[in-house]
């Protein structure tokens, strides 16, 4: 009896910390296999671990999503193929900085390039400032990936007033997605020193805006992760210890 009853406690603590996961949905199976993703994105699938990110993440197709800061389009890709033709995936991405040789012009974003492609055509690119989000229709996710620090990096940034922004593009019931590098508490210039931010910071700022917070992911938890280095040290890039917290738009 003893032995049933710490079978069943141990299976209730994954089913709690979210250790079990249900089989993908088709649409993120399909996502994750689509054969137009680059070898660079695929060869970090298995530290980004991209099926268990849109499950928590909920993405479903015919959704509008909007992508904050996308890069070099590894999650725009997945979204894209998640959310389907009749789908919108809004990728916002800022300015880019000009050339420093004034005989090259400045180069093409990666994230317009990847739109151009016949494949991703659901792809919108919004050239703007974090700091003016705005987009043609409201979303139902808005989801952002290990750039949440770095706007606390940009000198005279209004985190209330982004936030702010981010929870009026939302549908009511839409859902704010953060993932990012965990710091540990204390020192606010982890940011800008090692890319990483106390989690506690986030929730804070983000239900400042009127969002409920709704549940984390620990998918990409490392506790041998030393939280003192530098999120692109050789020693521990790509396998950082990460949050994913979710919060919804009453």
């Amino acid at each position: 009896m003893k032995s049933k009853l710490l079978l069943t406690a141990v299976v209730a603590a994954a089913l709690s910390a979210g250790a079990v996961m249900a089989k993908p949905a088709a649409n993120i199976t399909a996502a994750v296999a689509d054969k137009g993703r680059p070898a660079a994105d695929t060869a970090l699938d298995a530290a980004r671990k991209p099926a268990e990110t849109l499950d928590f993440v909920g993405v479903k197709p015919g959704m509008t999503v909007v992508e904050l800061i996308p890069g070099g389009g590894y999650f725009t890709r997945l979204l894209s193929k998640a959310v389907g033709p009749k789908g919108t995936v809004y990728a916002v991405y800022p300015p880019p900085r000009p050339s420093s040789d004034p005989a090259k012009p400045t180069p093409t974003p990666a994230i317009e390039k990847l739109a151009a492609e016949p494949a991703y055509s659901n792809v919108k690119p919004i050239k703007a400032s974090p700091a003016a989000l705005a987009v043609p229709n409201p979303a139902d996710i808005v989801f952002t990936a290990q750039n949440y620090h770095d706007l606390h990096n940009i000198p005279n940034f209004d985190m209330a007033a982004f936030n702010k922004s981010v929870f009026n593009a939302l549908k009511p019931g839409g859902e704010y997605i953060v993932l990012d590098h965990v710091a540990l508490p204390g020192d606010p210039n982890v940011t800008h020193t090692l890319h990483r931010i106390d989690p506690a910071v986030v929730r804070k700022e983000v239900e400042a805006a009127g969002f409920k917070f709704q549940r984390e992911s620990k998918i990409l938890a490392n506790p041998a992760d030393p939280h003192d280095k530098n999120v692109f040290d050789p020693s521990i890039r790509h396998h950082t210890d990460q949050f994913i917290y979710k919060f919804r738009k009453p």
